[in-house]
């Protein structure tokens, strides 16, 4: 039988109406009550009335705010934060939007007044403008981060934040280490910071050992299969061949894939490709594709454990330890890869 709120004030060992206080953040409740209770809430997993603490003025929902064309990465994102919101009495609301539309700040203004949500996850580039930062701060709503980069940027509110750049170093390494010279790089859109990130890493690898950059290797362009195809049939036909290329997303890599057979061009055999996330893309093409593990559903989690933390204002020392802010994507060698053409 679905656990009542009586339930668990019954194993908490305190009375009903202290669970409730502490469900709806009620500041007059002790920090050790506060946390008896909501261990007896997870023990018995009680989901709270939100039809009923939505009209006494608790918010009960959390807001993913995005703009991404790439569905996996979205559709991962929103499972991490739905399981997280389930396992917390949360419910998700869900608002993808133009981040480069001229509206933008009123559109995301009236989504949070209107919404009567207790916070905000942000994924990027929505999460790396400042600007958007600057108007959540203004409007007093709780928010987390989920970008790009080895520390976060400052203090404004709590991230979460992926070491594209030591990945992207790692990825290019290894290739060096297969005897690649001529390794191109396909970026995603700069606005994404995990484009630069990743191209930094590209650099930092190359430096370490001594190879100079070829101007030509690298070409700008979108996370989109399409984007990868048109890139490396022009990469294809340099006088700079690239006997590896790394691709800035799963997504891109499969389209250099596609442009790799059109072309008449082995892989890996003449062609080794890498991607980035691991996504379905990876594992879905022939040769499976080389990437970098990036577990978006955790991380996803991860910044939902902090903002419902936040919202609660039950963020001791002792659980912000416990909760992961900073990922580091893992490489996956799969098919797609092998030492490079004497």
């Amino acid at each position: 039988m679905k656990a009542t709120i009586k339930d668990v004030a019954r194993l908490a060992g305190v009375s009903f109406k202290t669970v409730s206080r502490v469900i709806n953040n009620e500041p007059t409740v002790g920090k050790d009550l506060q946390e008896k209770v909501w261990s007896a809430v997870k023990e018995l997993n009680y989901q709270p009335n939100l039809s009923a603490r939505q009209l006494r003025g608790a918010p009960s929902f959390i807001g993913f705010v995005y703009d991404n064309p790439n569905s996996h990465y979205v559709i991962d994102i929103q499972r991490g934060i739905l399981n997280e919101c389930r396992k917390q009495g949360f419910e998700l609301v869900i608002h993808p939007c133009d981040a480069k539309h001229d509206d933008i700040h009123d559109e995301i203004t009236a989504m949070v007044k209107r919404s009567h949500i207790a916070g905000l996850i942000l994924t990027p580039p929505m999460s790396e403008m400042p600007s958007i930062v600057e108007l959540l701060t203004e409007l007093d709503v709780n928010f987390v981060r989920i970008l790009s980069g080895s520390s976060e940027p400052d203090k404004l509110a709590p991230c979460v934040y992926i070491d594209d750049r030591k990945a992207g170093e790692n990825i290019t390494q290894y290739l060096i280490d297969l005897g690649h010279r001529n390794i191109g790089f396909l970026a995603g859109e700069t606005e994404h910071k995990s484009s630069g990130e990743r191209y930094q890493g590209y650099l930092d690898a190359l430096n370490k050992n001594n190879i100079p950059l070829k101007p030509a290797l690298v070409m700008p362009g979108e996370y989109s299969f399409e984007s990868g195809v048109e890139r490396t049939k022009r990469l294809l036909n340099t006088d700079e061949k690239p006997s590896a290329i790394f691709a800035c997303n799963d997504e891109i890599a499969a389209g250099t894939l596609f442009a790799a057979r059109l072309m008449g061009v082995s892989v890996p055999q003449n062609l080794s490709i890498v991607g980035f996330e691991d996504s379905p893309f990876s594992r879905q093409t022939w040769p499976k594709l080389t990437t970098a593990q990036q577990p978006n559903d955790t991380i996803a989690a991860s910044a939902a454990a902090i903002l419902i933390a936040t919202v609660r204002g039950s963020k001791g020392e002792d659980e912000a330890q416990a909760i992961v802010n900073d990922f580091h994507p893992q490489l996956i060698v799969r098919d797609s890869t092998c030492p490079a053409p004497e």
